[in-house]
C-alpha cells in the first residue's frame, strides 16, 4: 500500500491528512492559515515530518489557491500574498525531500469529485468552490481545462455585481459577492453596526428570526452566486454543477441558491425555457481538497 499526504491550503485554514492509495483518508486535522507565507511553509514541514515518522511517504499533493501553473509556479496565490510569484512544488520539496505536486483548489477540487464524489459518470461539468472566495474547477471530456495562461476556470473574477465603480472593480467580483467570507459575511459585516460575525450560520440563524440585514446578505448573497452560476450555464453547458465548500454542508444553502436561479432564470427571456445543469452539492465537501490533492499526486506519478 502506498500513502500520500495532501494538503488543502485556504484562506482560513490548512487542512491535511494522511491518505492511502485508495483514496481513504487514515487521519486528518487542521491548521489556521498564517498571513506569511514563510510560517505556511513551516507548518508544512512540521505536518510532513509528522506523517513521516508513522508512514514511507509516496508523495505529496497540494491544493493551493489562485492560479497554479503545471510546474507549481504560483501566478496569483489567492488570499495569500506571500505565495504570488513562487514555485511551491519547490519550495515544498525543498524542505520535505518528498515529492510534491501542486494543483488549484478548485481543481482539485473537482478530481475528488471525479474520482471519488458527484462527477463520476459525468464528462463535461463544473466544481465550484464557495469559501473566503470563489474558486473554480472546469472539466471538459474527462479533462482538467486549464485554458491558455493556466486560469480557465477561475469564474470568481467574474465582474457580476456594481458595488464599486470608482474603485478597484475586484470588489465587483463574484469572489467579493458570492463566496461566503467575501461576499456574505463581509456585506453583513458591513451593514449590521452589530460586533463582527465570522460564521455564516449565524446569518442563517439570525435571517430565520427575520432579521432585516441578515435576510438582505442572503440576498445579496445568492443573487451574486446566481448570476455567476447562470452566465457559467450559457457559457459552457456542464452536465452538472458542483458546489463546495463548507456553507454547502448547509440544506438552507442549496435551497435559497437553487430558488434565486430558478427566480432569476424564469424573468429572463432568453434563458427561461433553456435546460440547465443540476446544480447540487459537491459529495466529499471539506475533503474533496485533500482527496483531489492526492489524486492528482497519483496521476502524476503515471
Amino acid at each position: 500500500m502506498k500513502y500520500y499526504i495532501g494538503l488543502d491550503i485556504g484562506g482560513t485554514t490548512i487542512k491535511y491528512g494522511l491518505v492511502d492509495e485508495t483514496g481513504k483518508i487514515l487521519e486528518k486535522d487542521a491548521v489556521k492559515t498564517s498571513i506569511k507565507g514563510e510560517e505556511i511553509l513551516k507548518n508544512i514541514a512540521t505536518i510532513v515530518d509528522k506523517f513521516k515518522a508513522e508512514k514511507n511517504i509516496t508523495a505529496i499533493g497540494v491544493s493551493a489557491p489562485g492560479i497554479v501553473q503545471k510546474d507549481g509556479f504560483m501566478t496569483t496565490g489567492g488570499a495569500i500574498k506571500d505565495f504570488f510569484g513562487i514555485n511551491l512544488k519547490q519550495e515544498i520539496e525543498k524542505r520535505t525531500n518528498i515529492t510534491t505536486t501542486v494543483e488549484n483548489d478548485a481543481n482539485a477540487a473537482a478530481f475528488a469529485e471525479q474520482w471519488k464524489g458527484n462527477a463520476v459518470g459525468f464528462h463535461s461539468y463544473y466544481c465550484m468552490v464557495v469559501g473566503t472566495g470563489i474558486g473554480g474547477g472546469l472539466v471538459i471530456n474527462d479533462q482538467i481545462y486549464r485554458g491558455g495562461h493556466g486560469m480557465a476556470g477561475e469564474f470568481g473574477m467574474m465582474s457580476v455585481m456594481d458595488v464599486n465603480d470608482d474603485q478597484d472593480l475586484q470588489l465587483n467580483s463574484l469572489s467579493f459577492t458570492g463566496a461566503t467570507v467575501f461576499g456574505l459575511l463581509n456585506y453583513y459585516n458591513k451593514h449590521s453596526g452589530k460586533p463582527k460575525v465570522t460564521d455564516a450560520r449565524v446569518v442563517y440563524d439570525l435571517a430565520d428570526k427575520q432579521d432585516k440585514v441578515a435576510l438582505e446578505s442572503l440576498d445579496f448573497f445568492y443573487t451574486a452566486l446566481a448570476k455567476g452560476i447562470i452566465n457559467l450555464m450559457v457559457a459552457i453547458d456542464p452536465e452538472i454543477v458542483l458546489v463546495g465548500g463548507g456553507i454547502s454542508a448547509n440544506p438552507k444553502f442549496l435551497d435559497g441558491l437553487h430558488a434565486k436561479i430558478a427566480d432569476m432564470k424564469s424573468r429572463n427571456s432568453d434563458v427561461r425555457d433553456l435546460r440547465f445543469a443540476e446544480v447540487k452539492p459537491a459529495k466529499l465537501r471539506n475533503d474533496a481538497g485533500i482527496i483531489g490533492a492526492v489524486y492528482r499526486a497519483i496521476q502524476a506519478e503515471k
